[in-house]
């Protein structure tokens, strides 16, 4: 075949002319080891896509050429990985992963494969994707030359996810894999070989074997692709997701009574995410995006006269969201807290614009949301969709006025991460009271005035109305 005879002169000239590749290429020959570049790097190359991160595999000891490179280079950043034969260093602006060429077998009960040295050719078998088997020489005699086995240039002018050797062997092998041709295809907008994605569907048990956090790393690799509902689609048809996040296969599916039916939560959901991606880099608003909606099927209920209804579902929604973080090995703390308030309040800013825009409710909103109501506006603008042109045309511009109302609120009252003008040992010092009852009802009395509009949010009419409410309550102010 063509590909795997190609001599890259032309890249060679175009690609490897920065000084690394001679560099390494000299060492390897001093040393008297034959060393490629591999992988993603190469891939990379074809794609036109810049990368500085590069994959070295030697016949023999990667550790040893890593040793050697940072001999020549005197590199002082030399990071060795002894269980994995690996090793990593910086050099100028490079960062260059060692790793010596191996084959590999496995146990059906482990990912985990038993690993032998070996030679460029087992290497090559042994990877993931033929787009990922590709490798260039960095030998003296035929440096550059394109080693392409199994059609990786092919591969990618086909744009195509395809498994060097069977597909079946190799995702029951390592069942990731299965994970990453999904994320790969969802990055590159790539399509799954036909027989690559059946192997998959019958393979997808498989994926239990595989650590939660490999899982998690894979799908937040999809969430942030440019278009996430690829991904989410092709999981949903191999029958992953089911096992991997069932909460969001229970989205899928219209049911219809009485000729009323409700929209597939499932597509919904995943029309969200795409919007949202359109705005944001953030992974955690994808993931609110991907759970707004979540509390749906628990909400479900069939009213007469009025039809299908989800009363409650971002409540619902914000209190699974722990359990799901929990499963998922997701970061707990401020980033689980943060998609909970999205999800809580996901509604709110609809709301608005289905009503009258009073100030009250703008400034009980700001209230809430704090830092993260520009998150929670660029949320519910993603979560607008009707098939009736007019009525997201009312919505747009509604939307509008509430992001306005939000300015001019926010530039008057003060009100993102608000803190009380009176605080407790205000009130308690004035009064001479203990911690009680009655201080939380004045910071409450406090808090609703200046929510409501009845007083501005400063000092001295905060401390008016704690004097007044003070006194409703039976309190006597201590004398100045």
């Amino acid at each position: 075949m063509f590909a795997s005879q190609f001599n890259l002169f032309n890249l060679v000239n175009s690609f490897l002319v920065d000084p690394v590749f001679r560099t390494l290429s000299d060492i390897a020959s001093n040393e008297g080891v034959r060393a490629w570049v591999i992988g993603g790097y190469v891939r990379d190359l074809f794609m036109h896509n810049p990368s500085k991160d590069i994959d070295i595999v030697v016949e023999g000891s990667g550790i040893g050429f890593a040793q050697a490179v940072a001999r020549y280079t005197n590199a002082c950043n030399l990071q060795v990985f002894k269980n994995f034969g690996t090793a990593m260093l910086s050099y100028k602006d490079w960062k260059i992963e060692f790793v010596g060429a191996r084959k590999e077998s496995y146990r059906l009960s482990s990912r985990k494969p038993i690993v032998e040295n070996g030679t460029i050719e087992d290497d090559q078998k042994r990877r993931d994707f033929t787009i990922n088997a590709m490798s260039l020489s960095l030998n003296k005699a035929d440096f550059g030359q394109l080693i392409d086995p199994f059609g990786g240039i092919r591969d990618l002018d086909l744009k195509i996810i395809r498994t060097p050797l069977d597909p079946d062997i190799t995702y029951s092998d390592d069942p990731l894999r299965m994970m990453r041709a999904i994320r790969f295809a969802s990055q590159l907008n790539f399509k799954i070989e036909e027989k690559s994605l059946k192997a998959i569907t019958i393979n997808s048990e498989r994926i239990k074997i595989v650590s939660q956090e490999r899982i998690t790393d894979e799908l937040n690799k999809i969430i942030m692709a440019a278009k996430p509902s690829v991904g989410f689609k092709l999981l949903n048809e191999t029958g992953l997701l089911k096992i991997i996040f069932p909460e969001m296969v229970e989205l899928q599916g219209a049911e219809y009574k009485e000729g009323r039916g409700h929209k597939d939560n499932f597509l919904h959901t995943l029309i969200v995410l795409d919007n949202i991606a359109l705005k944001t880099e953030n992974l955690w608003l994808r993931w609110a995006a991907i759970l707004h909606d979540i509390g749906k099927p628990a909400t479900k209920k069939w009213v007469d006269g009025i039809g299908w209804t989800f009363h409650g579902h971002d409540f619902v929604g914000s209190k699974m969201i722990p359990s799901i973080f929990r499963r998922m090995k997701l970061p707990k703390g401020d980033h689980l807290k943060y998609v909970q308030k999205l999800v809580a309040l996901h509604l709110r800013p609809i709301a608005l614009v289905e009503d009258v825009v009073s100030d009250s409710a703008v400034r009980r909103l700001l209230f809430e949301a704090g830092n993260d109501i520009d998150d929670l506006m660029t949320l519910c603008s993603a979560d607008m969709s009707s098939k009736i042109p007019e009525k997201i045309q009312r919505y747009r511009e509604n939307f509008d006025l509430v992001r306005t109302k939000l300015i001019e609120i926010e530039e008057k009252d003060r009100l993102r991460n608000w803190q009380p003008p009176i605080t407790g040992d205000i009130i308690m010092t004035t009064f001479n009271i203990p911690p009680c009852k009655e201080v939380g009802i004045i910071k409450t009395a406090i808090r609703e005035a200046i929510l409501e509009g009845n007083i501005p949010n400063e000092f001295e009419p905060a401390y008016q109305l704690m004097l007044q409410t003070g006194k409703e309550l039976g309190l006597k102010q201590v004398s100045n």
